[in-house]
């Protein structure tokens, strides 16, 4: 294996979305292990927000991706609310790259989105009716990542396909 992907769905999806079974095959066929967390029962604690309980679910992918990188490279993959723990880890974990769709870089009363200066994807709708797609733009610039721009919302649903083919190419860009 060139290494271990951890791949965090969305709020209020889960581990067998379109998205992140459609990217647990291509890192399969690039050679890598996958593992896709459940963080339903954590995005259903309307008592601690309205996006459940952010904090705990960090701290999930976290203990997850810390002993996934003790095995060797680590890349976080992740959707939305997904993306942005993914990200966040990454400051706190070694990471070969991020992959990020629909991420919410601004997302209150959370801190804005950060990420380690690793190899970054993104996808992102332009019509995202939650994250505007010039406030991603914003953040990708500084940070040089490969950005994908589609015609599709949030939900990135007719696009899972171009999404895919975005992930390979972040794993094929990646060292050996």
């Amino acid at each position: 294996m060139r290494g271990h992907c951890i791949l965090s769905h969305g709020f209020e999806s889960g581990p067998d979305a379109a998205k992140v079974t459609a990217l647990a095959e291509v890192a399969q066929r690039h050679g890598w292990s996958h593992e896709r967390p459940d963080f339903t029962d954590l995005d259903a604690r309307h008592d601690v927000s309205e996006l459940g309980d952010v904090p705990a679910r960090l701290q999930r992918l976290l203990a997850l991706a810390r002993a996934a990188a003790a095995k060797g490279p680590l890349l976080l993959a992740g959707s939305s609310l997904g993306a942005w723990i993914s990200a966040q880890a990454s400051l706190q974990v070694a990471v070969t790259g991020l992959f990020l769709l629909a991420p919410p870089v601004r997302m209150a009363p959370a801190p804005p989105m950060d990420a380690a200066r690793v190899p970054i994807s993104i996808v992102h709708g332009w019509d995202d009716e939650l994250i505007p797609a010039a406030d991603v733009v914003a953040w990708a610039q500084p940070r040089r990542a490969r950005l994908l721009l589609v015609d599709d919302s949030h939900r990135l649903s007719a696009h899972v396909a171009a999404s895919a083919d975005a992930f390979a190419a972040l794993l094929a860009s990646l060292p050996a």
